[in-house]
């Protein structure tokens, strides 16, 4: 049925179906893989499997996948593979995963994120989730939330799970999910499976140069195990590309442009050529482009005017990076907007993934 109606679609609009067919084959696959934030290894190893497949290298190490073509200096792009989800914290006990204990200290409390999750308790009713090992990945269970409150003693959400009383504390669990696809959009927990399926793509399409994968960055700690991998390897850069998705509170504000960039966000701001670069190829090819950072700007002047509280612009892996590596290691976001952040129906327009695409391809492969 999915794969009728986007033929469909793709027939009306004049898209390419073989190319984004392969495409979004990947990213169903992903998303059903399991990589609550914090329990990453399983999809690590899912990842390193894929990669090898196609002929790349790819080397495991603390937090982060690096994946090298036979042209590593060639392009160099890095996305995060954590996405957000429960842990058992005690008998039935299920805690929102990005902010138990043991990550608070890691967190700034002025992220979107951190502002807007308690608002989103509602949406996590009825949710299926499925419980697994966080080493192997093997399933462990499948269960249903039945109720979510906000603790305020302990500064989380806590869930009661049905059917999965029998887990120990420490084990992860994620929501059952799929791909859904309506009216040009594709629906799924997509923060970041839909970053490692867009530099899985570019492989196949015969994309030679590096790629990074990072875990917990739901968490703030993903730049800590880039950093260490550049100072390991006594490299800097000024071309590094950080892809992501970008949160709009609506359709109308999310398609203003078709990709997101930034000049900046609360760390840091970004110097490379990267952003001139892609620029010039959405100017080329008529693509829409904002920044984030402008748009929050822009957002805050109304909010002052109006008394509200301000919002920050944000801590990216770049940014955080850029900072602490004193400037030695700089480059761009490059995200996708979307709208239901941080649930099983982010959604993205299927336009503004052939348009990355067409970047990035044009970019890096020379197409």
């Amino acid at each position: 049925m999915f794969k009728r109606i986007f033929l469909k679609h793709m027939q009306e609009t004049g898209g390419e179906p073989e190319e984004i067919g392969r495409f979004l084959d990947i990213l169903k696959q992903l998303i059903r893989t399991p990589s609550v934030v914090g329990a990453e290894h399983s999809f690590f190893l899912y990842l390193k499997r894929e990669l090898e497949e196609r002929g790349i290298s790819a080397t495991l190490y603390e937090g982060l996948l690096v994946a090298e073509g036979s042209e590593p200096d060639n392009g160099m792009i890095s996305a995060h593979i954590d996405r957000h989800g429960l842990i058992c914290t005690g008998p039935n006990e299920f805690q929102y995963a990005a902010f138990i204990a043991q990550n608070r200290g890691d967190l700034t409390g002025d992220s979107v994120a951190e502002k807007t999750y308690k608002d989103i308790i509602g949406r996590f009713m009825n949710q299926r989730v499925q419980a697994y090992d966080p080493w192997s990945g093997a399933y462990l269970g499948l269960g249903e939330i039945d109720s979510a409150y906000m603790c305020e003693r302990r500064l989380n959400l806590l869930f009661k799970v049905k059917g999965l009383e029998h887990l120990y504390a420490g084990t992860p669990v994620a929501y059952v999910d799929t791909l859904t696809y309506e009216d040009g959009y594709l629906s799924a927990q997509l923060d970041n499976v839909l970053s490692a399926a867009i530099i899985l793509f570019l492989y196949e399409r015969g994309y030679q140069g590096r790629a990074f994968f990072t875990a917990q960055e739901e968490v703030g700690k993903s730049w800590r195990y880039l950093l260490e991998w550049f100072r390991g390897h006594d490299l800097s850069t000024d071309s590094l590309l950080v892809l992501d998705t970008s949160p709009y509170p609506g359709r109308v504000a999310a398609e203003a442009q078709h990709i997101v960039l930034r000049n900046k966000d609360a760390n840091a701001t970004f110097v490379s050529p990267l952003t001139k670069q892609i620029e010039t190829i959405c100017d080329e090819f008529s693509i829409k482009y904002g920044y984030k950072d402008a748009f929050i700007e822009d957002l805050n002047r109304e909010f002052l005017a109006q008394g509200k509280p301000l919002y920050s612009l944000g801590s990216t892996e770049m940014g955080r990076l850029a900072k602490a590596s004193d400037g030695t290691i700089q480059g761009t976001t490059f995200q996708l907007p979307t709208t239901g952040y941080h649930t099983t129906a982010e959604t993205v327009s299927l336009e503004s993934i052939e348009k990355a695409l067409k970047i990035l391809e044009t970019l890096y492969l020379k197409v």
